[in-house]
């Protein structure tokens, strides 16, 4: 599982073929089911239900509402920093090498094991219908579509796809209805021997048929479906998808006939390489690179990859993109290795070499080891001198995730009190504001700021307010200085429980709790130093005013008399007092007291994870909430702990769909008890769903009206805000390293990549400086 520093993503969200992030699809037989009976989580190699991403209402005739400018959505946070340039300024030929987490064990994005090197390569090499725009709205992709729409509504919905007449595989056959129908039969779920990933949409089309011509495809659906746009990005030829055979084999490391700009010319395990070179049928601009070559790099190596030319481009974590600016700003200054007659400390190598993020292990070594290492970054950072980082944010976002299945979380009050007792921009500013980002809180469950279904919805559960969180955790029971009952030693005050082997390093060493000696010691020389009283960190202290000083939001107001239609029980009810000048001691309900696991990742690049995990402990410390932090293995962090329900406090990261209704569901859904008394919780890890959520994803599915399309959602993120399952904090960063030479690629933020255009700089040429510089 890949880290950067910013949030945990499940394997299996991951890079679709047109820049669109994949959530899950159905399980497949990888990993065992978790303990309650749900499907496994996304993983790398085992997904969960929706892969492919796009969403936005249809277009009716007569026509519906159209996608017009809208003040809710915005715009995106962050442009995209590719060192955009055109195309004559890029010079023709030459190989760039990037950098993939792994060579994929698949090319068909369907099945359960695609992952984002199986996006890379199909958004080179395949036909996508649509793609996304720098705002992450689907747009028709010209290359493949002269138009797609809606031509009928009733009695049934048709759409007709008209394709470009260049349009054609690697084998010189056109692309067409068969290949359409091939794709539907495939993925429809009717027929069990093709092992796919996902069926969304595919299951509502009834037929598929050649329109006036072979350049026009019909496809008429058997229920509305307003995420039609979703569909067939990408496609496959008919080889593939023909048989179950083709399907399930045929594609998993070949694929001998294609059809972008791109074309798959090997896999190369013993390399970690995959190699895609330039399609001589391409009928568009021909690409300005002769070949891209995938290559296989851990998180943990990337820098160094950049430094020795193994990489061109990679993306990188925080503390890689620090030390590429580091070493620019060395350039010309002494080093280490320079003391008096040639000779330096021991003493003073190893504070040199700590200052600089050496492992403890390089550190400690003997003097000549520790002088070869200083040696060997030394020559490298005179490398990254050709390296730059380039920056946006990702169409995703990092939550705080509250399991409410068991313990004090079930009460959606206590829920509610967590989420009244976070700070969310000084969590944003921790994590954005030192790279140079615009640190603004995520506002929707279901869009980012710039899609068309965004708008701000957290005014249905309120801002941070102290006061307001220990008015609904007293009206829930939990009460300072209650007596406690003396607990077994094994036994906790909270949550499901593992064995201790799942900590990591071995028992009590990866768990601590957070505040337990704040008497002793303040938590200033933590990572989340600053936090308490609202504090930002930056000795600002600035923090949301109290409810009762802002406006409120207009459910707000509802919620305080729990009526339908607002957020019931966001507010403690009127009269409900906290305790001021409370008794000492931790609250405390039936003898037990309140206390929540908070269980991280604990491998190498979860460091600002941790911090965000600190900071947050700390807020809820105010409130009286305390938490104990327990750190486990990467490889166990999601599989035994997420999706298996044995977690409070959880942070990890979900892709932003341009198709909500349809790819947010499954995220969403109400757990469902299953006859043999398992539960179905589909990706809903936190447990916490309602009836009326599902309706209004059903409902925003079924409809062909954009504007109601997009209210339904907002309407659905509302009611998600108020259950408190699952917080947004902040979208993810994007960091690229990238030579400087390279021009059209790096940090793309929503936009779907255009490969043709990516290569080398003209010698000669120059790039206009970056909107995001």
């Amino acid at each position: 599982m890949s880290y950067d520093g910013v949030g945990q993503r499940p394997k299996g969200v991951r890079g679709s073929i047109d820049g669109r992030l994949c959530r899950g699809a159905r399980p497949a037989a990888t990993h065992p089911q978790p303990h309650d009976g749900t499907a496994r989580r996304p993983g790398g190699r085992h997904v969960q239900r929706a892969l492919v991403f796009l969403t936005a209402g249809a277009l009716a005739v007569p026509l519906l509402a159209g996608c017009g400018e809208d003040d809710e959505a915005g715009t995106p946070l962050a442009p995209q920093d590719i060192a955009l340039v055109a195309r004559d300024k890029v010079a023709d030929g030459g190989t760039l090498k990037w950098a993939v987490d792994e060579v994929p064990e698949t090319l068909n994005t369907f099945q359960a094991d695609a992952d984002a090197g199986t996006g890379r390569v199909a958004q080179a090499v395949l036909p996508s219908m649509f793609r996304l725009d720098a705002a992450g709205r689907p747009v028709p992709n010209p290359a493949y579509l002269e138009s797609a729409k809606v031509i009928e509504t009733e009695p049934r919905q048709v759409v007709l796809y008209k394709l470009n007449q260049q349009a054609v595989w690697t084998d010189g056959r056109e692309i067409g209805a068969a290949d359409f129908v091939a794709q539907w039969r495939a993925l429809s779920g009717k027929n069990s021997a093709f092992w796919t990933a996902r069926n969304a949409g595919y299951d509502r089309i009834a037929k598929i048929e050649r329109g006036a011509s072979d350049l026009q495809v019909r496809v008429t659906f058997s229920r509305p479906y307003a995420d039609w746009k979703s569909l067939f990005s990408p496609l496959y030829p008919k080889d593939v998808m023909g048989t179950p055979d083709a399907f399930n084999d045929g594609a998993r490391r070949k694929l001998n006939v294609t059809a972008g700009p791109f074309k798959v010319k090997k896999v190369d395990t013993a390399k970690k390489d995959v190699v895609l070179t330039r399609n001589p049928r391409w009928w568009g601009k021909p690409a300005k690179l002769n070949e891209i070559v995938l290559h296989a790099v851990s998180r943990d190596k990337r820098a160094a990859a950049l430094a020795d030319g193994s990489v061109d481009l990679a993306e990188i974590d925080s503390a890689d993109a620090q030390r590429i600016g580091l070493a620019h700003r060395e350039k010309g200054t002494g080093t280490p290795l320079q003391g008096a007659g040639g000779k330096t400390s021991a003493k003073k190598l190893r504070d040199w070499a700590l200052a600089h993020g050496f492992d403890s292990d390089q550190v400690h070594a003997g003097r000549k080891k520790l002088r070869k290492a200083i040696t060997r970054y030394l020559e490298q950072q005179q490398a990254l001198r050709d390296v730059e980082v380039r920056k946006s944010l990702e169409p995703a976002y990092t939550q705080l995730a509250l399991n409410g299945s068991t313990g004090p979380l079930a009460d959606e009050r206590v829920r509610r009190a967590v989420a009244r007792a976070l700070d969310r921009v000084e969590l944003a500013r921790l994590v954005l504001t030192p790279l140079g980002l615009p640190a603004v809180p995520v506002g929707s469950h279901l869009a980012l700021s710039g899609q068309a279904a965004y708008a701000d919805g957290s005014g249905a559960i309120g801002g941070q307010d102290a006061k307001e969180a220990q008015a609904l955790l007293a009206d829930a029971g939990w009460v300072r200085g209650g007596p406690l009952k003396e607990q077994k030693k094994a036994e906790k005050a909270a949550g499901p429980q593992r064995p201790s082997e799942d900590v990591s390093n071995g028992g009590k060493d990866g768990e601590y709790i957070v505040g337990e000696d704040d008497d002793e010691k303040g938590r200033d020389d933590g990572p989340g130093a600053g936090s308490h009283g609202g504090s930002d960190g930056d000795g600002k202290g600035k923090h949301h005013e109290s409810a009762g000083d802002q406006h409120e939001h207009p459910d707000q107001h509802l919620a305080r008399e729990g009526k339908h239609g607002g957020a019931p029980g966001a507010y403690a009810p009127q009269g409900t007092a906290a305790p001021a000048a409370a008794p000492a001691g931790p609250l405390a309900k039936d003898g037990k007291p309140l206390a929540l696991r908070f269980v991280l990742p604990s491998g190498s690049g979860s460091e600002t994870l941790n911090s965000v995990a600190e900071r947050i402990s700390a807020m809820l410390e105010q409130v009286g909430i305390r938490t104990t932090i327990t750190k486990v293995s990467d490889e166990s962090y999601f599989k035994d702990h997420v999706a298996a329900g044995d977690y409070d406090l959880a942070l990890y990261s979900w892709p932003s769909s341009a198709f909500p209704a349809t790819d947010a569901r499954p995220i969403y859904a109400k757990p469902v008890a299953a006859a043999d008394g398992s539960v179905n919780v589909e990706q809903n890890y936190t447990r916490v769903g309602t009836d009326q959520v599902d309706q209004l994803f059903d409902q925003a599915q079924a409809t062909l009206d954009e504007d109601e399309a997009r209210s339904l959602i907002r309407k659905a993120d509302s009611r998600i805000w108020a259950v408190a399952g699952s917080i947004p904090l902040y979208q993810r960063p994007q960091l690229v390293g990238v030579r400087k030479n390279v021009v059209n690629a790096g940090a793309f933020g929503f936009q779907t990549p255009v490969y043709e255009d990516m290569g080398f700089l003209k010698k000669g040429a120059k790039v206009s400086p970056s909107p995001a510089k």
